[in-house]
C-alpha cells in the first residue's frame, strides 16, 4: 500500500500537493488530518466525490510500504502516522519547498525553494505530458495561489509563475480559487478586530515594529488571518502576531504576519510547534497556553532568531570621505568632484553634525569676497543606521525622509555610509559576485 500524508492545519498548498501526488503515484491513498482549514474544508466537502481521502485512523499503518508526504519535513506534523521505530519502516518519497531543517530522511526526494509545493507536482506533469481534469487545475490553482500570494509574495519565483500558466491551460477556473481563497469577514472577526486595535501595543525589536496581540475567543472562530493581515495594515507595523486563546477548550492559536523578509515568521512558528512561510504562519499550542508567556516567547525569538541575511555592513562604502563643518564649500564641492561622490558626512571629531548633499551645492554661488563655510548650507536633520541592520530598514529611512545616503554608525563612530543607488543594486540583484 502506498500513502499520501501531509501537515496538520492543512491549507490549499498541502491538499493540492496530495492529489496532485495521487496523479504521479496511482494507487496511492490521500490520507488527511481532521484538522483541515475551513476554506479548505468547505472545498472538499463540495468536490467530495472528485477527490475523495482517508483518515489516519483508517489506515493500517503496517501495510503501507511507501509513504509520500507533502508540504512538510517535519514528523511532528504529521497527524496519525507513526514514528520512525513505531512500526515498519516504509520507503519515504519527500516533496517539500520549505528551508526549514528536516527531521524526515527520505529514501528519495525533491525539495526545491518554490513559492508552493503544488508548483512541483504542476511541473513534473507538464513535463510528463499528463492530463489533468479542469476542476483538477482548480484545486492545483488554489494552492500556488494560496502560497504566493497570487504570485505576489517574495518567495515566488518564475517556476510557479510557469505553473500558473500551465494550469490555466488546462482551464483552471479562476473565479471558483477567488470564492474559496477569500476569507470570511463577519461580525465575530469584526468583534475580534475591534478588540484587538482597542488594546493594540507596539514594540521596537531588532529595528523592526512589532505587535503581538493576545484576545480571548469561544468556540470556533474562522477568518482569524484575515484579521491578523487587517490588524497589521491599520497599525502599519513590520511585523503582527495574534494569540487566540480558547479558555474552554485549554488551547490557543497563535497565527504571525510579516512584510519583512528578515523577519520571518514560518521559523518562528516552528519554533511553536506549528509551521509556515518568511511572511505568515500559524502553530496551535494545546497545553494550558499563557498568552503572557507566549508573547514572551514570541519576542525571545525575534530577537535571537531574526539576523538579515544581507546587511549593511555588507553594503556599505568605507573608508568615508567627509569634510568638517569650517571646511569652505568651494573644497568640499572639490572633493565631491574629485571622489564622485554625490554627498559628504560633516564631521566634528568622532561626531556627525551635518550631512551634505548636491542638493545643498545648489543654494550655493560662489561669492566674490567670500567662501562661506559647509557649516552654513549642511543639512542637520542626520538619519543614521547601524551596520547590522538590512537593506529594508534602509530603504525605508531613505523613502519616509526624502535622502540619497546614510552614514553608518558603530558605538557612535562614522564606519562606513550608504546610498539608495547602493540598495537599488541590491534589490535589482545588481551587485558584483
Amino acid at each position: 500500500m502506498e500513502a499520501i500524508v501531509t501537515h496538520k492545519n492543512t491549507d490549499f498548498d498541502a491538499a493540492a500537493a496530495a492529489f496532485a501526488a495521487q496523479i504521479l503515484y496511482p494507487g496511492a491513498t490521500p490520507v488527511l488530518p481532521k484538522s483541515l482549514n475551513p476554506n479548505v474544508r468547505q472545498f472538499l466537502s463540495i468536490h467530495k466525490d472528485l477527490f475523495p481521502w482517508s483518515l489516519p485512523g483508517e489506515i493500517d499503518w503496517t501495510d503501507v510500504d511507501r509513504l509520500v508526504v507533502v508540504d512538510t519535513n517535519d514528523w511532528k506534523r504529521l497527524e496519525g502516522v507513526p514514528f520512525p521505530g513505531e512500526g515498519p519502516a516504509p520507503e519515504i518519497h519527500l516533496w517539500d519547498h520549505h528551508r526549514s531543517p528536516a527531521t524526515i530522511e527520505p529514501a528519495w526526494e525533491h525539495c526545491v525553494a518554490v513559492g508552493a509545493v503544488t508548483t512541483l507536482f504542476a511541473r513534473r506533469m507538464e513535463e510528463e505530458g499528463l492530463a489533468i481534469s479542469p476542476i483538477q487545475a482548480t484545486l492545483f490553482l488554489a494552492g500556488i495561489y494560496e502560497d504566493t500570494g497570487n504570485l505576489t509574495f517574495p518567495s515566488t519565483t518564475s517556476v510557479d509563475a510557469q505553473a500558473v500558466a500551465f494550469l490555466l491551460k488546462r482551464k483552471a477556473d479562476v473565479e471558483i480559487v477567488n470564492t474559496f481563497l477569500r476569507p470570511a469577514y463577519g461580525p465575530k472577526q469584526k468583534d475580534v478586530l475591534f478588540d484587538m486595535i482597542q488594546n493594540a501595543e507596539r514594540t521596537k525589536l531588532n529595528g523592526y515594529t512589532v505587535s503581538v496581540n493576545a484576545c480571548d475567543i469561544e468556540g470556533h472562530t474562522g477568518g482569524l488571518a484575515l484579521v491578523v493581515e487587517m490588524y497589521q495594515d491599520i497599525l502599519n507595523v513590520d511585523a503582527a502576531f495574534g494569540i487566540f486563546r480558547d479558555g474552554a477548550r485549554g488551547r490557543a492559536m497563535v497565527i504571525g504576519r510579516s512584510a519583512v523578509d528578515d523577519l520571518n515568521v514560518g521559523s518562528i512558528m516552528r519554533a511553536l510547534g506549528g509551521g509556515g512561510h518568511p511572511g505568515a504562519g500559524s502553530a496551535l499550542i494545546k497545553k494550558d497556553p499563557d498568552p503572557a508567556a507566549i508573547r514572551e516567547h514570541l519576542f525571545d525569538l525575534i530577537q535571537g532568531n531574526q539576523k538579515p541575511a544581507v546587511q549593511i555592513g555588507d553594503l556599505m562604502s568605507f573608508p568615508v570621505f567627509s569634510v568638517r563643518p569650517e571646511t569652505p564649500m568651494s573644497e568640499a564641492a572639490q572633493v565631491l568632484r574629485d571622489k564622485g561622490c554625490t554627498g559628504l558626512p560633516v564631521v566634528e571629531g568622532d561626531r556627525v553634525v551635518g550631512i551634505l548633499s548636491r542638493r545643498d551645492f545648489k543654494r550655493f554661488r560662489t561669492p566674490h569676497k567670500k567662501d562661506p563655510p559647509v557649516k552654513a548650507f549642511m543639512s542637520t536633520d542626520i538619519h543614521t543606521i547601524e551596520p547590522g541592520q538590512s537593506v529594508m530598514q534602509a530603504a525605508r529611512i531613505m523613502v519616509k525622509n526624502d535622502i540619497g545616503r546614510l552614514p553608518v554608525l558603530k558605538d557612535g563612530k562614522l564606519i562606513g555610509i550608504v546610498t539608495r543607488s547602493d540598495t537599488m543594486r541590491y534589490y535589482y540583484d545588481l551587485l558584483p559576485d
